[in-house]
């Protein structure tokens, strides 16, 4: 798949709706699934995943209310129901119990979902790269909290007002700035009318108590964990990826210098020569 042609050719029906999804690379070879944070799609793990793929199984899915996959009044997307959806995912792809344990790379708020599926609904990974991850509290921006406490008001913008927004919020994920054909590219399914209604309504439903019920329990991490993190996050703060990594038993912490939250479009060289190292490594340090 190239930047232009990246499509999700394959479909899933689960617990919050479909979930669109495909996959790159050998059906022999190890799997690894990668999960994207918001407001992105799997689109942002393009350039990684063409590079894994020449190694490994590569699954590649969007969340449900997120870019190709299902959206739709009503839906339930907080990181609970998305946690549980790629526990049926590894399921429906034949991986964990019964089958090859997968390795997982989440981003953002991607990092709380693998982390609830893994500590709550049991799901097995061989081992886990987290990438600037929503997993310690306090989390969220005041731009993020406004919007999750009025998000009823938001949805009454007028449509330039609702677009500027979204172009300025996805903007600032990136520390040296997005090409406009990938700023375009990630803005694009939230200026939809379907889209300008998921928009709120993943902010509206994610909440700090789906992390309060993990963050305890980090230490409980019984498999090689890598931490990596953009030097120039303003989402969230590279400090955090320090507490993190110190907090799981034996973690690796790589730091991305130049990049914002956004790594994978900042730096998707030393993202993916980070993640190849890990997962190709026996002890995953």
């Amino acid at each position: 798949m190239t930047a232009a042609d990246w499509k999700l050719d394959r479909g899933f029906i689960g617990s919050s709706g479909e979930v669109r999804w495909s996959v790159l690379g050998a059906p022999e070879a190890p799997p690894v699934v990668l999960v994207h944070g918001t407001p992105f799609s799997s689109y942002v793990w393009r350039a990684p995943a063409r590079a894994l793929a020449a190694r490994f199984r590569v699954y590649v899915w969007d969340l449900p209310g997120y870019g190709a996959s299902e959206m739709r009044p009503g839906q339930r997307v907080d990181l609970d129901s998305q946690s549980r959806v790629l526990t049926e995912l590894l399921d429906h792809w034949g991986l964990g119990p019964g089958g090859p344990a997968p390795a997982v790379v989440a981003h953002d708020f991607g990092g709380a979902v693998a982390l609830r599926a893994h500590l709550l609904h049991r799901a097995a990974y061989s081992r886990l790269a987290l990438v600037d991850p929503v997993a310690l509290a306090p989390w969220g921006s005041p731009t993020y909290r406004l919007l999750a406490e009025h998000g009823d008001v938001f949805r009454q913008l007028p449509g330039e007002l609702h677009e500027a927004l979204v172009h300025r919020y996805i903007s600032s994920c990136s520390h040296p700035g997005l090409r406009p054909d990938i700023h375009a590219r990630l803005v694009a399914p939230w200026l939809t009318e379907a889209g300008r209604d998921a928009f709120y309504r993943q902010i509206e439903q994610n909440d700090q108590r789906f992390t309060d019920d993990i963050q305890g329990r980090y230490g409980e991490l019984d498999l090689p964990v890598l931490v990596c993190w953009g030097a120039e996050d303003t989402w969230i703060p590279v400090d955090r990826g320090r507490e993190l990594a110190a907090m799981v038993p034996g973690a690796g912490l790589r730091i991305i210098e130049g990049a914002g939250h956004l790594v994978q479009e900042d730096a998707p060289a030393e993202l993916t020569g980070a993640l190849l190292e890990f997962l190709g490594s026996r002890d995953g340090g």
